[in-house]
């Protein structure tokens, strides 16, 4: 699970730079923070101008979980500089889920920006059914 956070971050950093090479006429200047024993992973996005000033754009900060099922969940929080609303986008491990594909909509969603409501849950990938124990 460690190496798919990861690995989902570097997903997440290299869609934002194919699909925006010059974030606000500069060049891209993130950073990245990790804690594999809480499942935590912070990848916070700038812009550096040709002059060397980083401007903070936001961040995507994503929590990996482990499902009673066995199957991962990442919910991945999105926030941008100057605005008060977040997104969060959820995704469930599913024998058809492409981690990449995941990775390459959450980055879409970051650059279409932040949501006019105060909180957006989509989910990328629907959990199973629920069963009833008892």
């Amino acid at each position: 699970m460690s190496t798919r956070l990861l690995t989902f971050l570097s997903d997440i950093e290299r869609s934002l730079a194919a699909d925006e090479p010059s974030p606000n006429g500069g060049s891209w200047s993130n950073s990245r923070s990790i804690s594999y024993h809480l499942g935590l992973a912070r990848l916070s996005l700038a812009s550096r101008s040709a002059e060397g000033a980083n401007t903070p754009m936001g961040e995507v900060l994503v929590h990996s979980s482990n499902l009673a099922d066995g199957s991962t969940c990442f919910k991945a929080t999105l926030r941008w500089a100057g605005a008060d609303t977040t997104s969060i986008e959820s995704i469930f491990e599913k024998p058809n889920t492409e981690w990449r594909s995941s990775a390459r909509q959450v980055a879409a969603i970051w650059l279409g920006g932040a949501p006019a409501v105060a909180e957006n849950v989509t989910l990328l990938s629907e959990p199973s059914a629920l069963q009833a124990v008892g």
